[in-house]
């Protein structure tokens, strides 16, 4: 029973801030440009300070482990190999693309943080499991959504250079890289600068879910329910299912195994439905499968957690 309250406390609360989010949708106070809106201040302000303050604020040898993220990107290739050999499968080859993406993307930043900020207090091995998989993230999008689809036209240097320049210059990617350095160069982080960076970051978890709920549509996520229910299992079970042991026998405990369960088993992230329109495909796909795993993984990461807990791993 302890360790059922204890995955509850850890999950509700990150949940019911995103049904708060439907439920002002619902009564009009927050419509689809007010909550696009909020996505895109929570990327560019909000999130971005709240690894800048976690990473700035402890040591640079202690805060970084070069196992920790090569365990997070070789798991993310692997990932991305196993939906792309099970995407063969699929009756509609114009569906692969949006299909291996919505299977393997999860919202790392987002959920991530706010998930382990709510067991642990701060961001914790979140930074470094971004840096191990975010980047291959939109990387691979780029190669996965050129498959044929209904307006693609293969292979898309141009965007392939677009998503480079943009993973360069990605807030949360650049908070990071400034947290590290400002801890690699031992910079004291003074009390006026820490209370006004703290006060901001404290809004990104709240903003954030409350937008992501918000943006939700269950209509979208039955329009075609047999690729979003498979793409959906492999992102909330499979995955989790095949990778969390490895990393157990790896040794990663608390709170990087935390981080590895929110990369393998959190919902499909959001950006996943505007790459797919962006890249010619009809992002019906990509819409359920985020609509089915945001409403889904509340259950499936409390169950997950309610085990690693149980066995006393974090």
């Amino acid at each position: 029973m302890d360790n059922l309250i204890f995955s509850l406390n850890a999950t509700v609360p990150v949940f019911l801030l995103m049904v708060l989010g439907l439920f002002l949708r619902k009564i009009g106070w927050i419509d689809d440009d007010f909550a696009d809106k909020m996505n895109k201040f929570v990327f560019r302000v909000p999130l971005p300070l709240v690894l800048f303050s976690d990473l700035a604020a402890v040591d640079f040898k202690e805060a970084w482990d070069t196992r920790f993220v090569l365990f997070c990107l070789f798991v993310t290739i692997i990932s991305i190999g196993i939906s792309a050999g099970i995407s063969r499968f699929l009756k509609d080859q114009t569906l692969r693309g949006e299909f291996i993406q919505s299977s393997y993307r999860s919202s790392a930043a987002l959920l991530g943080i706010a998930f382990i900020q709510n067991i642990y207090g701060t961001a914790g091995m979140a930074p470094l499991m971004i840096i191990g998989s975010v980047p291959l993230y939109n990387v691979m999008a780029v190669l996965v959504l050129s498959f044929p689809g209904d307006g693609t036209q293969g292979y898309d240097r141009t965007a392939l250079k677009k998503t480079l320049k943009g993973i360069l210059t990605n807030p949360i990617i650049l908070g990071i890289a400034a947290g590290l350095l400002w801890s690699a160069l031992r910079l004291p982080v003074p009390y006026i600068m820490e209370r006004a960076v703290g006060n901001v970051a404290a809004t990104a978890t709240p903003l954030g879910l409350m937008a992501m709920g918000a943006s939700f549509d269950l209509r979208k996520a039955f329009a075609k329910i047999g690729p979003s229910v498979t793409a959906a299992f492999i992102k909330l079970i499979g995955f989790c299912a095949l990778f969390l042991p490895a990393a157990v026998y790896m040794g990663f405990r608390r709170e990087e195994l935390v981080a590895i369960l929110v990369m393998l088993g959190s919902a499909t992230t959001v950006t996943s439905f505007v790459m797919a329109k962006n890249m010619g495909h009809d992002g019906v796909l990509s819409s359920g499968v985020v609509m089915l795993t945001t409403l889904f993984s509340a259950f499936t990461l409390t169950g997950w957690l309610y085990i690693l807990r149980s066995f006393g791993l974090v």
